[in-house]
């Protein structure tokens, strides 16, 4: 299966840790995931993240869209809607656990990483199970796509996010039957 792997253009209520908000895109954020595909495609089949950064955008693509709840951003619990700069103020040490080692720091209420990267790559399964020799366009977050990257990539868990993904970024990955990812330039 080939993932064509498209990350929300920016939202409404602006940076920080989004997670499950469901914010809206802005201007700029359509903008921004319009111009990622204008050379990309066709694709056979469309997944989106229910949330509606995502799914009004994939609405808005012509074809049918599947929903896939487990493709959506991690939950920062009590960090959700703040900044990083926010979040320092009290808990500089806490972010900067969380920063050197996601997978061994979880913030306050928030989803464990390894839950999250349990439950983002089941659904790429499904996804190949269904969609296997086919090109599927995955509209997501993030951080469904710094974890597939550092996968593709065969980094260390501690780099997870130090992996680069702007607003509106799309990437190009190669699922093989046994969940194996390559990154394709």
């Amino acid at each position: 299966m080939i993932l064509d792997v498209l990350r929300h253009g920016e939202t409404e209520l602006g940076g920080g840790l989004r997670g499950s908000l469901d914010d809206a895109l802005t201007d700029q954020g359509w903008r921004q995931m319009r111009d990622a595909l204008a050379a990309a495609g066709p694709w056979d089949a469309l997944v989106s993240s229910p949330l509606q950064r995502c799914a009004r955008f994939a609405e808005q693509l012509g074809m049918p869209v599947q929903f896939e709840a487990d493709l959506q951003e991690l939950h920062f619990g009590e960090w959700e809607g703040r900044s990083a700069l926010q979040i320092m103020e009290t808990q500089a040490e806490e972010l900067g656990r969380f920063w050197a080692d996601p997978y061994s720091y979880t913030p306050p209420a928030g989803e464990p990483v390894a839950t999250f990267a349990e439950r983002v790559l089941s659904a790429v399964g499904r996804l190949h199970q269904q969609y296997a020799g086919e090109r599927v366009l995955l509209v997501t977050h993030g951080g469904v796509m710094r974890l597939l990257l550092a996968r593709a990539r065969g980094l260390p868990r501690e780099q997870l996010l130090q992996v680069e993904v702007g607003h509106g970024a799309l990437m190009r990955l190669a699922v093989d039957e046994h969940g194996a990812m390559t990154e394709v330039l």
